[in-house]
């Protein structure tokens, strides 16, 4: 092996093997949950428009009237909380924390319409 003068040789085995950094992201089943609510609401006119964030501490599911607005709600999963006030948290477009649990579908409760009585 010819090695150049001046040159600086780092062997492969004093190489630190970098990672991919880790990302919080959704599963099936909770991707499905979250589609499956926004599809209904998006059915009557509500919502738009959504956007996934997968970021190192958490992932986020927002939902948007219009593309160009704040989101009107966001969804966000933090394994970090799943110990104390659960994983699971559902936020107004003011920053305000609508309900927070363990599991998603009873925190997406607070999301869904309830049937209204009309009478004729």
């Amino acid at each position: 092996m010819n090695i150049m003068p001046g040159s600086n040789v780092v062997p492969l085995s004093a190489q630190k093997q970098q990672k991919a950094p880790e990302v919080v992201a959704f599963d099936r089943r909770e991707i499905d949950a979250l589609i499956q609510l926004y599809s209904f609401h998006v059915g009557t006119g509500e919502w738009r428009d959504y956007a996934i964030d997968m970021l190192k501490d958490r992932a986020v599911f927002s939902i948007f009237k219009r593309a160009s607005e704040v989101p009107l709600y966001t969804i966000e999963k933090q394994p970090k909380l799943a110990r104390r006030q659960g994983a699971w948290s559902v936020i107004n477009a003011n920053g305000l924390i609508l309900k927070r649990g363990h599991d998603l579908k009873t925190v997406l409760k607070i999301l869904q319409k309830k049937p209204k009585l009309t009478t004729v």
